[in-house]
């Protein structure tokens, strides 16, 4: 199983190097990981854990979104910048009520988007952490997520749900719209918390 899973996903980055240097369309790699699938499959040696994983990594690596191809250089930490993003619903609020109505919007969002049965199938003995981050951009468009370190499957439903995000009215600072590098603290297990924080360094 580990070999399988190994394999699987040293070909799957494999087919995402290879899209970004071609620019190939996101159709085209899922059917690379589609075949990679039908290889395993058809070796008989494939288990439904094997398949979930590969699913995941499909959903991950399938969207060019992450922070390895998207500076956060140019980026305000949430914290710094003079006017947060304005979630929908947080409008004509004042600079501290529009920054703490994002911090509970975000939240509430992804608690309602996240499919909890993914967490739950992991039975965890107890609930675990993972940091995520993602940029709202000049033009109030999500990008750049990321996720540290976690199950594949968890990583994949983050950033499934991160991507549904609905556009926001961008940032400013001194009067012009910004590019902001949020972070967020998901506690999953059989329940699912969020928390918009402040974390003081930038992702790796």
């Amino acid at each position: 199983m580990a070999f399988s899973i190994i394999f699987i996903v040293l070909l799957c980055f494999s087919c995402k190097k290879e899209s970004n240097s071609l620019r190939n369309t996101e159709s085209d790699l899922i059917m690379k990981i589609n075949a990679v699938q039908e290889q395993v499959m058809a070796q008989g040696n494939m288990t439904e854990e094997e398949e979930q994983v590969l699913l995941s990594l499909c959903s991950i690596v399938s969207h060019d979104d992450g922070l390895a191809t998207y500076t956060t250089d140019n980026s305000i930490i949430l914290k710094d910048v003079e006017i947060a993003p304005v979630y929908n619903g947080c409008e004509d609020l004042s600079m501290e009520e529009t920054k703490e109505c994002f911090n509970n919007k975000v939240p509430i969002f992804i608690k309602r988007e996240f499919n909890l049965s993914v967490s739950k199938d992991l039975n965890l003995s107890e609930p675990k952490q993972v940091a995520a981050f993602f940029i709202i951009n000049e033009n109030g468009n999500l990008t750049g997520m990321k996720v540290r370190d976690s199950e594949v499957t968890v990583q994949a439903e983050i950033l499934r749900v991160l991507r549904k995000m609905p556009v926001m009215k961008p940032a400013t600072h001194n009067g012009e719209s910004v590019s902001v590098l949020c972070s967020i603290i998901i506690t999953y297990g059989n329940e699912v918390e969020v928390e918009v924080v402040y974390i003081p360094e930038r992702p790796d």
